[in-house]
C-alpha cells in the first residue's frame, strides 16, 4: 500500500522514520512519499521537499516567508492528489498540516491519520473542530490527552510514547563507556553539562548564550552543545569560542554521559528525562514580561514543559520568559550538581514519568492500527 507522510521538523522526522519502519513489518509492499528529513530517506521512498525548507516558526519568520510557505503547501496538496495513497499520515507540525487535512478531507476519500495529535489543550483549542472535520483517526503519545478529547467526544488512540522506543532502543544498543565517549570527542574528564538549546535558529540565538554565561560560573563542568539537525557548524562558530565542544548527530550520546542538563522545552525535555539526566528547562522569548501575563492569562496549561505536563506538577523547574535569565540558571543548576535532595527528587519524579508512559511499542502500534485500518476500508 502506499502512505504519505509529512513531517515538519527534526523531531517529527525522528518519530515518523520509526512509524514508517513499523509499518514496514507489517506492510511488506509499503510505498513512502513524504516531506520529512534524513531520517525518513533512510528508510526508503521519495522525500518531496526537506523539512528545513518548511520550518517556520513565530509570526515574523513566518511572515517573511509566506510566499515560500504557501507555495510549499500549494505542492503539497497538488503531490498528494496525484500519488493518490492509500492513507496519509500528518505527524505533529499542525499550522501545516491541518490545512493539508481539511484539503485532502474536502477533495478526496484518502483517510487522514494524524500521528502526534496537536497540543490544542495548550491553545487554540478552537482547532478540536477541525480536527473532529478532517481526521478520520488521531494517535497521542501524551495519556493525559485521551481525557482531554473525550471531553471533547472524540475517541482517539493512545500508543504509548515514541521517545521511549527511541531511548530504549539506543540504550539497548549502546554500550559505550564514559572513557570511551570522553576520548572519542577529545573532550576533558571533567562532568559534562549538556546543552539541548533548541533545534531553530531563533531559539539557539535566544537561549544559548545565556546558557553559556551561566556555565561560567561552573569551572569543574565542561558544556558541551547538541548541535541541532539542518544547522550548520558555522553558526555555531561564535558559542565554540567561548569555551564550550558541540557534538553534531550524538544528542543521545551526549545525554547518557551527562550530569546534567539545560534543555530548552520540547521533546527534548522528555528526552533528557528518560534518561535520568538532571534538567533545568530553558525558554526565552521575545517581550518576556508580555509573553509571561498571556501564559498566566491565556494558556490553558500551568507548565510548558512535557515533562511537567505528564507528571502534573513541577518536576523540573521551568524558566520562561521573564524567569528565564542567567542569575536564575547559576542557581537552579546549582541545585542539580551535586549530590542534593533536589537531584534526588527529580529523579525519582523521573521515574514515576518513565511508569505514567508505558512500555515501548508505540511505532508499532500505531502502525497496526493504522494498517488494519485501511485494509478494512
Amino acid at each position: 500500500m502506499k502512505y504519505y507522510l509529512i513531517a515538519g521538523e527534526a523531531s517529527g522526522d525522528l518519530h515518523a522514520s520509526n512509524l514508517m519502519k513499523a509499518i514496514k513489518n507489517i506492510d511488506a509492499d509499503a510505498r513512502f512519499r513524504y516531506f520529512g528529513g534524513d531520517l525518513m530517506k533512510a528508510v526508503g521512498g521519495d522525500l518531496v521537499t526537506h523539512y528545513r525548507d518548511t520550518a517556520f516558526m513565530g509570526l515574523l519568520p513566518v511572515i517573511m516567508n509566506l510566499r515560500t510557505i504557501l507555495s510549499n503547501m500549494s505542492r503539497c496538496k497538488k503531490d498528494i492528489m496525484e500519488w493518490n495513497p492509500d492513507a496519509l499520515i500528518l505527524v505533529d507540525y499542525p499550522g501545516f498540516n491541518l490545512s493539508i487535512a481539511e484539503y485532502i478531507h474536502k477533495h478526496s476519500n484518502i483517510p487522514v491519520y494524524y500521528y502526534i495529535s496537536p497540543k490544542i489543550w495548550a491553545w487554540k483549542e478552537y482547532r478540536i473542530k477541525n480536527i473532529k472535520r478532517d481526521v478520520d483517526k488521531l494517535f497521542s503519545i501524551l495519556p493525559f490527552e485521551v481525557e482531554y478529547f473525550a471531553k471533547h467526544n472524540y475517541p482517539i488512540h493512545y500508543v504509548g510514547n515514541p521517545c521511549v522506543d527511541a531511548v530504549s532502543s539506543f540504550l539497548d544498543n549502546n554500550h559505550e563507556t564514559r572513557d570511551e565517549f570522553i576520548a572519542s570527542l577529545g573532550l576533558s574528564q571533567k562532568p559534562v553539562v549538556a546543552l539541548l538549546a533548541g533545534s531553530r535558529r531563533r531559539e539557539i540565538k535566544s537561549n544559548l548564550p545565556m546558557m553559556l554565561d551561566a556555565m561560567t560560573k561552573y569551572p569543574d563542568y565542561q558544556p558541551i552543545i547538541a548541535g541541532a539537525p539542518g544547522v550548520d557548524e558555522a553558526f555555531y562558530a561564535p558559542y565554540l569560542s567561548r569555551g564550550a565542544k558541540i557534538v553534531y548527530g550524538n544528542t543521545y550520546r551526549l545525554l547518557k554521559h551527562s550530569h546534567a542538563a539545560l534543555v530548552t522545552s520540547g521533546t527534548a525535555t522528555l528526552e533528557t528525562a528518560l534518561f535520568r539526566v538532571p534538567q533545568v528547562v530553558c525558554y526565552a522569548t521575545p517581550m518576556p514580561k508580555l509573553y509571561s501575563w498571556l501564559k498566566k492569562n491565556f494558556l490553558k496549561v500551568k507548565f510548558v514543559s512535557l515533562v511537567n505536563l505528564i507528571a502534573g506538577r513541577s518536576a523540573v523547574t521551568e524558566l520562561v520568559a521573564a524567569d528565564m535569565c542567567v542569575d536564575n540558571i547559576i542557581t537552579e543548576l546549582g541545585k542539580l550538581l551535586p549530590s542534593t535532595n533536589e537531584r534526588a527528587a527529580m529523579l525519582n519524579e523521573y521515574d514515576r514519568i518513565i511508569g505514567i508512559l508505558g512500555d515501548a511499542g508505540a511505532s508499532q502500534r500505531a502502525a497496526a492500527i493504522m494498517v488494519q485500518s485501511i485494509k478494512n476500508k
